[in-house]
């Protein structure tokens, strides 16, 4: 009766990865209990989640090999696995709402979230027109939330425009406004592909995590620019800005339970350190107590059907 804060269903956002095949689904051996879905078998996750009252998906793709290259061209190709998954989802399931990651690092050979140099080191301009013409793409496929988690400059603006120019007035943009280059992202890594081939790390355009005053600016910016909703990564390590974020602009304000902090969750109950569900849930209110108008967590549907 007195609870201050409480989990519903529709806080949160179910991030779902997806490979190329038929039939498969296949099991990410560094996130116990995530597996990789073929896109005729996406619909049916989809379908699972909305039972459950989770209103939006996050799609994540694990792009062959063979189409990762220097230059990132399949981030461009409508026909590409993120966009067939987009559209599978919808027809299987259209209430549920659709969100895409627009990065380039699911299809460069390198790693990284953008294009580069001869010398490695991420190009922002080039890397932002890409990446406005990657949402372009994924809107035209059906998303209804495009998602910016490379963290470059003047991006949300330029997609913000592009979209308007082309028609896609619907279209909202969540903002990684507050991406951190963290050490919680290993398991995620390994589910898109790209954690072996990534060369060097990400600290030039991702956050320090000493930085806290930094991740308001970077926030106000993306709200300037036609942001949507924003949203700070990682999660549990970074609640103090969630709060922050969400007191000094009053906008809806998402966090991320990464894989990391999924994984560590996993591992400790498993090894008899916890109770898992009771783990799941308050680390989940935790989020909701700092702030956050929704989260991304890979235990959706767990807490769905815990809550009830």
């Amino acid at each position: 009766m007195l609870a201050e804060h409480r989990l519903h269903p529709s806080d949160f956002i179910l991030p779902l990865f997806i490979c190329e095949g038929q039939g498969c689904e296949e099991p990410i051996k560094a996130l116990p209990g995530v597996s990789r879905w073929t896109v005729d078998r996406i619909g049916a996750q989809a379908r699972a989640a909305a039972a459950l009252g989770i209103p939006v998906v996050a799609l994540f793709p694990n792009t062959p090999g063979h189409l990762r290259t220097m230059g990132a061209e399949e981030a461009l190709n409508p026909d590409n696995l993120i966009c067939r998954a987009v559209k599978a989802v919808k027809d299987a399931c259209p209430e549920i709402g659709v969100l895409t990651d627009v990065a380039l690092d699911p299809y460069t050979e390198h790693g990284h979230d953008g294009l580069v140099d001869e010398a490695g080191y991420v190009l922002n301009d080039d890397t932002s027109r890409m990446l406005t013409q990657q949402a372009l793409v994924q809107a035209e496929a059906g998303a209804d939330i495009v998602a910016p988690s490379d963290m470059m400059d003047g991006r949300i603006g330029a997609i913000r425009a592009a979209l308007e120019d082309a028609g896609k007035h619907n279209t909202a943009i969540m903002a990684y406004a507050a991406k951190y280059a963290s050490a919680f992202y290993g398991p995620f890594r390994e589910a898109v592909g790209s954690g072996g081939r990534l060369k060097g790390d990400k600290r030039t355009y991702q956050m320090d995590p000493a930085n806290a005053a930094e991740a308001l600016r970077e926030v106000a910016m993306d709200i300037a620019e036609g942001a949507d909703m924003v949203m700070v990564k990682p999660g549990l390590p970074y609640l103090d800005i969630v709060s922050a974020v969400r007191k000094r602009f009053e906008v809806p304000t998402f966090a991320y339970q990464v894989s990391g902090e999924y994984a560590m969750i996993e591992h400790m109950a498993a090894a008899g350190g916890g109770e898992r569900d009771a783990l799941i849930l308050e680390t989940l209110l935790a989020f909701k107590r700092a702030g956050a108008s929704g989260i991304l967590t890979y235990h959706a549907m767990d807490a769905a059907r815990l809550i009830g």
